[in-house]
């Protein structure tokens, strides 16, 4: 009889439509409320019916925020779902399905379909499944019931009594499922009271928590999350949130806010921004604040719009015609999702650059259980000055940075121009002028790379092998790294991706062997540290637009460490 003690990862699959999605959010709050940690992550396709979806819920009494290749327990709601996920399979994988759809073995046979048409529906389906997991994993019963009504209160009559029947069906199978499969994970209480956040609940959140008070943006998977969450957010917090024609009406449109004394933040992913980049050169030419959310997925084109990749951070780089400094932030967890997006809008504020948050679909869409976030030291400061009636928008400083004014705030003309201009923003021909204005927009990079946040570096000083990532791999490389367990192996990760901190070539060139570990096939943030260091790169590359996992990352890292 399997028995887990630490952890469990369950992963549910069957077609788009089915509701992998609702028994998601109803196991990860009902787990979550049993007092269990949780990490989920989904895969689905580009469809609104058909094809192969699946979650995986990884159960555990420690945090955990990292993906597991090997499933536990499975529960496919289709018959092709086994198909779908077999490199996943293992002989200790519990498989529990409804043997009449699925023909495998071994499986612990639920006939999930012949119960949810009794009850009225085969939908209900998914209601046995979340009630059958909850009863294996001993949520309290009456927890269990209350967590379902408030779930479907506003069903009306019928479908909430019809639900409810089937969580409970479900729960008495799961009950009864002790012997053949028994979980006894210690509980922490205090889980019940921390909230599960989403990748893109955070960035909205930060960007709120830095002064955000205007959002614009064309749909466009994944960064539509952001989007979402800032249209719920403006029921009851002061932010405009702007659904806009298309993504160049977007980003000059944050431009403008930003001239006339808002914050502004566009989210998007690839192919939008791709539309963006004379915007973003403009903000470059007039020395704007502009913060840009973009979501990365696999191009080129509309490629993998539901997967995931870190294709875009050269676009990114190397975006809008001509030369001017920018800032590139990648969360590499969910709290700091938070943190740097709503640091963005300070740094935006005070060297006057684009920002960008660059995250991807699978920090996007994942969610785990996080104590609430924090503002005590992360306060929304403000660079704008009051202007007097000599005042000269461009005014040439030490740093490069002028005072900002806006409209309306003091007595001075607030003049710019996409034109190469003057002091006072007036347009200018001047060939002396012109170079001036250039080196003096350029002097601000300087000042970005001395405040710039150095790596996080952990591991022992004496390390020979340097394992390197940036944005959302640094959960499964941490736990890689941990598993290997070797002291002569370290890991250096950025989340401030540009401009590079002062100290990263110090770090590479401690290090006998160096490996980027990043998702995408060229290898654009090795690419990036040998331009800046000269240091020799070797790199562990996905681009399948699936995620990495621990166990894969353990295999790699070994094989790289071995030649």
């Amino acid at each position: 009889m399997p028995i887990f003690k630490d952890e469990l990862t369950i992963v549910l699959a069957g077609e788009a439509g089915q509701g992998i999605q609702t028994i998601e959010v109803l196991l990860t709050g009902l787990l979550k409320s049993g007092g269990y940690h949780i990490f989920a992550t989904k895969e689905y396709m580009s469809r609104v019916r058909g094809g192969m979806n699946s979650t995986t819920l990884r159960v555990a009494s420690r945090r955990v925020a990292a993906l597991r290749e090997k499933i536990d327990l499975f529960i496919p709601l289709h018959r092709d779902a086994i198909n779908h996920l077999r490199h996943r399979l293992t002989e200790e994988t519990v498989i529990i399905g409804d043997q009449e759809q699925i023909d495998y073995r071994p499986m612990i046979d639920v006939p999930f379909t012949k119960m949810a048409l009794e009850i009225g529906n085969a939908v209900f389906a998914n209601s046995l499944a979340v009630g059958l997991l909850a009863g294996l994993l001993k949520i309290d019963a009456e927890k269990c019931r209350q967590f379902i009504a408030r779930y479907f209160g506003k069903k009306d009559e019928e479908t909430r009594g019809k639900n409810m029947a089937a969580v409970q069906r479900g729960f008495s199978i799961g009950v009864g499922l002790t012997g053949k499969v028994d979980v006894h994970m210690v509980r922490d209480p205090s889980v019940a009271e921390e909230a599960l956040f989403t990748g893109g609940e955070a960035v909205a959140l930060g960007a709120l928590a830095g002064g955000c008070n205007f959002l614009c943006a064309y749909p466009m998977s994944p960064g539509t999350a952001v989007l979402t969450h800032m249209a719920a957010y403006a029921k009851s917090i002061d932010v405009i949130v702007e659904q806009v024609e298309d993504e160049i009406g977007v980003v000059n449109m944050a431009i403008a806010a930003w001239y006339t004394g808002a914050r502004a933040m566009v989210t998007t992913s690839g192919g939008g921004f791709a539309l963006m980049t004379e915007g973003v050169s403009l903000a470059g030419m007039i020395e704007s604040p502009l913060v840009v959310h973009v979501a990365q997925r696999p191009g080129p084109a509309t490629g993998l719009p539901t997967r995931t990749e870190q294709g875009d951070l050269n676009l990114v780089l190397y975006a809008g015609h001509g030369e001017f400094p920018r800032i590139i932030l990648a969360p590499k967890n969910i709290e700091e999702a938070f943190i740097l997006s709503q640091g963005a809008f300070n740094l935006a504020d005070k060297y006057q650059v684009p920002v960008f948050i660059l995250t991807d679909q699978y920090l996007m869409d994942t969610y785990y259980n996080l104590p609430c976030f924090k503002l005590d030291d992360l306060p929304a400061e403000r660079y704008v000055s009051r202007t007097r009636e000599d005042y000269r928008r461009f005014s040439f400083t030490a740093t490069g940075v002028s005072p900002r004014g806006v409209p309306g705030f003091g007595e001075g003309i607030v003049c710019v121009d996409s034109d190469e201009h003057d002091e006072g923003g007036y347009i200018t021909e001047d060939a002396n002028l012109r170079a001036r204005m250039v080196d003096k927009r350029l002097r601000k990079a300087a000042v970005v790379k001395s405040d710039a946040l150095p790596p996080v570096f952990t591991g022992a000083d004496g390390y020979d092998a340097l394992i390197v990532g940036w944005g959302s791999t640094y959960p499964a490389i941490a736990e890689a790294i941990e598993r290997i367990g070797r002291s002569d192996l370290a890991h250096l990760h950025f989340s401030w991706v540009y401009p590079l901190a002062p100290e990263t070539a110090s770090y590479l060139q401690k290090a006998k062997k160096i490996i980027v570990v990043e998702q995408n096939a060229t290898g654009q943030f090795g690419q990036l540290l040998k331009l800046e260091t000269g240091c020799q790169i070797d790199s562990i590359l996905k681009y399948n637009g699936l995620p990495f996992s621990v166990e894969e990352l353990v295999r790699e890292i070994q094989v790289r460490c071995r030649e």
